[in-house]
């Protein structure tokens, strides 16, 4: 898929060979706390294993964004995805979207959703996220605001917090 800006958006599974997922691994952590720390590409691997939707952006043939997304009834470990699972009988969860720094604000990240939100329209299912509160991540809840997400629900960690939001 090509567009105005003349980057590639592609989708990507855990069978991608190893420089791959080290440039992922590398943006995820690159954009932490804003998306969940991983301890190692093979905890990467794993995640994106046992998810249902994988994409990235490359530009100049450099990863430049990604977004890992889960479908309901995963074996998937995480509280948040887990929120969701016991709410939904049917959804597609966004567990994580990062967005090299230097190419943010320029519908990268929109882009995603765009593909993302199609594909739960077409099977008439919410899309689901969730965004720290603390620490705050402002940027993030109006930008998923702006796409038309409400907020359904919240969560204290230890430490930090999160909000629940739906489409």
């Amino acid at each position: 898929m090509k567009n105005k800006f003349q980057y590639n958006v592609k989708e990507f599974s855990s069978s991608a060979n190893q420089t791959f997922l080290k440039e992922i691994f590398a943006l995820n952590q690159d954009n932490t706390p804003e998306v969940g720390n991983l301890a190692s590409i093979k905890e990467l691997q794993n995640l994106v294993m046992q998810s249902s939707n994988n994409y990235y952006i490359s530009l100049e043939n450099k990863i430049i964004a990604f977004m890992i997304c889960f479908r309901e009834n995963s074996r998937y470990h995480s509280k948040n995805y887990k929120f969701f699972n016991k709410k939904e009988k049917k959804f597609l969860y966004v567990d994580r979207i990062a967005v090299k720094d230097t190419y943010r604000r320029k519908g990268i990240a929109k882009t995603l959703y765009s593909i993302i939100e199609t594909q739960a329209n077409t099977e008439s299912m919410p899309l689901c996220c969730e965004v720290n509160t603390i620490p705050f991540n402002k940027v993030s809840i109006k930008f998923h605001k702006d796409l038309g997400f409400s907020q359904v629900g919240k969560c204290d960690f230890i430490d930090h917090s999160v909000a629940y939001f739906q489409k």
